[in-house]
């Protein structure tokens, strides 16, 4: 049913149990894990830099060494599950680099993790998973986690 799964993660608690969820599904169906980091362009756009000397000490910077770790967790991780990974990390806008990353490689479907939170919250601020929903013509799993987990 599944020959290949998007888990898009950004190393948060609500992302942890994604992970977990998308590991098995893989395992369960033989299927290629394909494992995204997205930087948030917004985030690394939004400091001016006058505070950093050098690019290594950069919002940026900091945003790729924790993909990296996350990334590099999971890829032993499913090493671990015996599953097929594939991990990418891409610079842009969440909602949007994720659903044309499971478009550009036909992914079957997408996993992604939110946290729960009160109405009022989600309809101030929203949340990327629910962008992609909207976005995605493809099947998707949302994977929920408590706020105070």
């Amino acid at each position: 049913m599944y020959d290949r799964i998007l888990l898009s993660t950004d190393g948060t608690v609500a992302s942890e149990r994604a992970e977990s969820h998308a590991l098995d599904l893989a395992a369960a169906h033989d299927a290629v894990l394909h494992v995204l980091y997205v930087v948030d362009e917004d985030v690394v756009t939004a400091y001016s830099g006058d505070e950093y000397v050098d690019e290594a000490e950069s919002p940026e910077h900091g945003l790729e060494e924790r993909a990296e770790e996350t990334l590099s967790e999971l890829r032993r991780r499913a090493a671990e599950a015996g599953v097929d990974v594939e991990t990418s990390i891409r610079h842009g806008q969440p909602a949007e680099t994720i659903v044309g990353y499971a478009d550009d490689h036909d992914l079957d479907l997408l996993v992604l993790g939110t946290k729960r939170r009160p109405d009022e919250y989600r309809a101030l601020l929203g949340s990327v998973t629910d962008r992609v929903l909207r976005l995605t013509t493809r099947p998707a799993t949302v994977v929920k986690t408590e706020v105070g987990e």
